[in-house]
């Protein structure tokens, strides 16, 4: 798909100026222009398309703050996708989460902006090696992370993710769990709990490459940094970091630290994230190392409006995958919902 450029009017910026207002601290004025006309044609196109746009917390910011309806981490997104009564549902993210969106709503479109937005999680995976696990250890529930493929979840028990995992495998009362795919969150789960934990070695291409070493440098120049680290990062990280938790968990912990004086932040997480929550909290100030997502960042402003144009790409899962991979979804949304 090429891109289509735009004309910036008067029209235009008449109509997304008020947008601009709630996002001129993290978009700078002079890039507004090539934003603005997507966005208008965007948010118009959502109202004719009866459609809703799912953002994670790794979007750019011109995705996150000014067509994005939903923003959050997987779970939270999971959730709300349950929630819509939207017609059509755009899913800014990669591929395994509009996957997730159209398990808990078979009936609605789930439309991608872009096929190849992949993760290297769910890459490092498949079906076939978790029905090997399952002969090997006969009778373990095998608990997945929501980055995995539709096809992983149907050989599943559970799904959790970051911020809802330790819970889950806990709630499962079992002795041990095989947990997939990603080996440090495995790791980091074990070290919450007294479950035996049989991990799988899978990495995610943006996590695996922060160390604690690198930590240790920016703390030499701050003390008193307060870092935050996603349990997808090595032990070493997670050894030197004040909070660990989900890409959600992190936001309130920056919410947190927004009440008191103020706070010098380092997220051990892809780059946007920090950009995403600077914006909500501008009296924090943070340290931005730069681990990009490639798969992330092939959504843009365009390829979203170009997605709603042309009703492409849609993302569909097989009956009979679907069938078993969403009674995985639905018991970890079951174990995520709020106990009275």
């Amino acid at each position: 798909m090429g891109v289509i450029e735009l004309p910036y009017t008067s029209d235009i910026a008449a109509e997304t100026d008020p947008i601009f207002a709630r996002v001129e601290n993290v978009i700078p004025r002079v890039e507004w222009p090539i934003h603005a006309p997507y966005v208008a044609a965007i948010n118009r196109l959502k109202a004719e398309r009866n459609a809703v746009i799912l953002a994670h917390n790794y979007q750019v910011p011109e995705i996150f703050y000014t067509v994005a309806d939903i923003v959050g981490d997987s779970l939270a997104l999971a959730i709300q996708a349950a929630k819509t009564d939207a017609d059509v549902i755009v899913l800014c993210g990669v591929h395994f989460m509009a996957e997730t969106a159209k398990l808990v709503n078979p009936s609605k479109i789930v439309l991608v902006p872009d096929l190849k937005a992949g993760c290297s999680l769910a890459a490092s995976i498949t079906a076939a090696d978790v029905r090997l696990l399952r002969e090997k250890y006969p009778g373990t529930p095998v608990v997945t992370y929501v980055n995995t493929s539709a096809e992983v979840k149907a050989e599943s028990d559970v799904c959790v993710t970051s911020g809802n995992a330790v819970q889950i495998v806990e709630a499962l009362h079992a002795p041990r769990v095989i947990f997939l795919p990603d080996e440090y969150l495995a790791k980091y789960v074990a070290s919450k709990t007294n479950v035996e934990i049989i991990a799988w070695k899978g990495h995610c291409e943006v996590h695996e490459r922060f160390t604690g070493n690198e930590i240790r440098r920016f703390r030499e120049g701050d003390p008193s940094l307060i870092v935050l680290a996603h349990p997808e990062c090595p032990p070493d990280v997670l050894a030197e970091a004040d909070f660990v938790g989900s890409t959600q968990g992190m936001t309130e912990y920056v919410g947190e630290l927004a009440q008191q004086a103020r706070a010098r932040v380092l997220l051990m997480t892809e780059c946007s994230m920090a950009d995403n929550v600077s914006g909500r909290y501008p009296n924090v100030e943070f340290v931005r190392p730069c681990n990009l997502c490639p798969h992330m960042k092939r959504n843009t402003l365009p390829k979203v409006l170009h997605s709603l144009e042309a009703m492409e790409y849609e993302v569909t899962v097989p009956p009979d995958v679907a069938e078993r991979a969403r009674r995985a979804v639905d018991r970890m949304l079951s174990y995520s919902r709020p106990r009275d």
